[in-house]
């Protein structure tokens, strides 16, 4: 065990108001690749960037191609929780974490038995009908071909956030509170370059901010404690 992770085992004990702030990363150890990373291979099959197909806009004028790039690259159906998803449920179980805040669509945190998590962009398994609300699984949208419609016809969309559409004031509400509340703030998985959800931790007071991250940040964060190793691999060792 590392210093780093000496001290981060020592903040964890000593604190009974942890929230977690988390990211595409916490996720990739769980073989779900960042849909925003682009290579020689995505511009064979796609002919815009990620950022233009997962549009509001985009989604009205062309839902065929969203919802054959949702399927491909936002659909991980095998995908199943890692070491940082199990240690940030027993942390809740045990009273210590209060709110898990992610920017993550895939319900992994769900799957591995976290219950108050806030998705700040909604989730992949949730889907619901345009014209009359009903709601679908992602089985539905996994065995549908093309855009798919309800029962009474209506066009069935996934309930994720996308690029031009606001956040759900109720979940980012909640997520402010428990930041603002926590007496430690756990940054993981996250480079904090999507807004507005990465401008939350603004609202953190405390005295103990980690950051887990791979790869450097987009802006200046005073954090107590940085650790640049994978968060799977970091959280399995407390």
């Amino acid at each position: 065990m590392t210093d780093q992770v000496k001290k981060l085992k020592e903040l964890v004990e000593g604190s009974d108001n942890i929230v977690f702030f988390g990211g595409a990363g916490v996720s990739t150890e769980s073989g779900i690749p960042d849909f925003r990373s682009t290579d020689g291979l995505y511009h064979q099959q796609w002919k815009y960037p990620p950022e233009v197909i997962l549009s509001h806009t985009f989604y009205e004028s062309n839902p065929e191609e969203f919802f054959r790039f949702y399927r491909a690259k936002l659909l991980a159906p095998g995908a199943k929780p890692n070491a940082a998803h199990y240690k940030l449920a027993q942390w809740e179980r045990e009273g210590k974490l209060k709110a898990i805040v992610t920017q993550n669509i895939d319900g992994l945190h769900q799957a591995a038995g976290s219950r108050n998590v806030l998705e700040l962009h909604g989730s992949v398994l949730r889907n619901y009908c345009e014209r009359c609300g009903k709601f679908y699984g992602m089985d539905f949208i996994l065995h549908t071909e093309g855009v798919p419609h309800c029962t009474c016809g209506g066009q069935v969309k996934p309930d994720v956030v996308l690029y031009e559409e606001g956040l759900d004031q109720k979940t980012l509400n909640d997520a402010l509170r428990a930041i603002a509340e926590a007496d430690m703030l756990i940054i993981g998985g996250t480079s904090l370059n999507v807004y507005p959800a990465a401008g939350l931790i603004n609202y953190y007071r405390g005295h103990k901010l980690v950051l887990i991250n791979k790869s450097a940040v987009a802006r200046d964060v005073q954090a107590d404690l940085v650790i640049t190793d994978p968060i799977g691999e970091t959280l399995a060792q407390l």
